[in-house]
């Protein structure tokens, strides 16, 4: 068997890449403003944090299985994988976020407010711009760890690389395997050696 053709290839690669960017996209959205209004709430953010951790653990093929009855939110296809993605994309971001955030020198806080700075001012030339690497390396992790994982979106009609590698499971097709398997690698440290080298851009000397 020689595997399936190119244009295919291609074809899955780009659903791959529109399911992941989707997916980074929505628990970025979600993540970095919930670590923002956490930052200064400590019980919310602990409660938030462990429903984060909580999501992590669940294996994702059985989440997927969780998410498939729900009305308005299961089925089958490509809404349901982005639903499940997004909670395992949301920890590293949310948590890393909430790092950065409250790893701003208290210090620097007050000589900001000192100089009359507002509340919003310190949040958006101080806070986020110092906390920006740290959101960069969860945006990093989350990006990566979704690549990998949405390979099993395919299980549950959400397509993407994941279609060659049941496949080729099914097939016992070693070529077919790789198909998916490869691109979905290669895709992975792409993207970690883009945002790693943003990170090292924003990260100060």
């Amino acid at each position: 068997m020689n595997g399936p053709p190119l244009s295919e290839i291609l074809t899955l690669s780009a659903q791959h890449l529109e399911l992941v960017l989707i997916t980074i996209a929505i628990a970025a959205a979600l993540g970095i403003p919930a670590a923002v209004y956490l930052a200064r709430r400590p019980t919310p953010r602990r409660w938030a944090v462990w429903f984060a951790n909580v999501g992590q653990t669940i294996p994702s093929l059985a989440l997927f299985g969780f998410l498939l009855p729900i009305p308005g939110i299961g089925g089958i296809g490509q809404r349901t994988a982005i639903i499940a993605l997004c909670i395992y994309a949301l920890l590293p971001i949310l948590r890393n976020s909430l790092s950065g955030i409250l790893g701003v020198d208290v210090s620097v806080r007050e000589s900001a407010v000192a100089m009359g700075m507002t509340p919003r001012q310190v949040l958006w030339q101080v806070e986020l711009p110092l906390a920006s690497p740290s959101i960069l390396a969860g945006l990093r992790i989350a990006t990566v760890s979704t690549i990998g994982a949405a390979t099993i979106a395919a299980a549950i009609g959400g397509g993407g690389l994941g279609v060659f590698i049941f496949r080729g499971l099914a097939m016992a097709d070693t070529p077919t395997i790789l198909a998916g398997a490869v691109p979905a690698a290669i895709m992975a440290l792409i993207a970690d050696e883009v945002l790693e080298w943003i990170e090292r851009k924003l990260s100060p000397a």
